[in-house]
């Protein structure tokens, strides 16, 4: 998919989701997509991961939400773990922009976290956004505290979310769709053209 494919009229935003393992990327696309999405779900082998989740994302996930009439958006969740991240690369090839997902009852995860946007750093220069997930736990740290320790500057927004909940996972992706739309020049605007 070229960026920003356009067919027949239609419009389809190539997004990726990724993050650390375990961040709720499945999750996150399970919430939002029109469609059952596509996973590549298989057992969990190590036992240290095993104590997260009995499954883990080995290729990617897959799903899509329709914008309007005319844009969806295809949704592309990658592996967590460092061993699959050639797909990373593979999955970012034509993306519009992304989701850093944060497990912010995690910190001790902040490190891969940071290794994983780093590489991204190197991957593309799309546009991106951090969803601080599980801030409805109680045990969850607070967003200032997340973009902080991710030494994050201000211009990055870093969102809570909650990834099981429809309504804070579609605010991430329309917070994304403003920092793509803030990097398309004027003169590329419907509106600059008729004008």
């Amino acid at each position: 998919m070229r960026n920003g494919e356009i067919t027949m009229n239609a419009l389809k935003l190539k997004i990726v989701i990724t993050g650390s393992y375990a961040a709720g990327k499945t999750q996150f696309i399970r919430s939002i997509s029109d469609i059952d999405p596509v996973s590549t779900d298989y057992d969990v082998t190590p036992d240290d991961e095993r104590e997260l989740k009995h499954n883990t994302t080995v290729a990617l996930d897959f799903g899509t939400i329709a914008i309007n009439e005319r844009v969806s958006l295809y949704l592309f969740g990658t592996p967590g773990q460092e061993r699959f991240d050639f797909m990373w690369e593979h999955l970012s090839i034509g993306a519009l922009g992304y989701v850093v997902m944060v497990d912010s009852c995690r910190p001790g995860h902040f490190a891969e976290t940071l290794r994983l946007m780093d590489r991204f750093a190197e991957i593309t220069d799309a546009p991106f956004v951090v969803a601080a997930n599980k801030q409805d736990d109680p045990a969850a740290l607070p967003v200032s505290y997340v973009r902080r320790r991710l030494g994050l500057p201000l211009e990055i927004p870093v969102l809570p979310c909650i990834a099981t909940d429809r309504a804070t996972v579609k605010t991430v992706l329309l917070t994304l769709l403003q920092q793509i739309a803030a990097r398309v020049p004027k003169s590329a605007t419907p509106s600059s053209a008729s004008a």
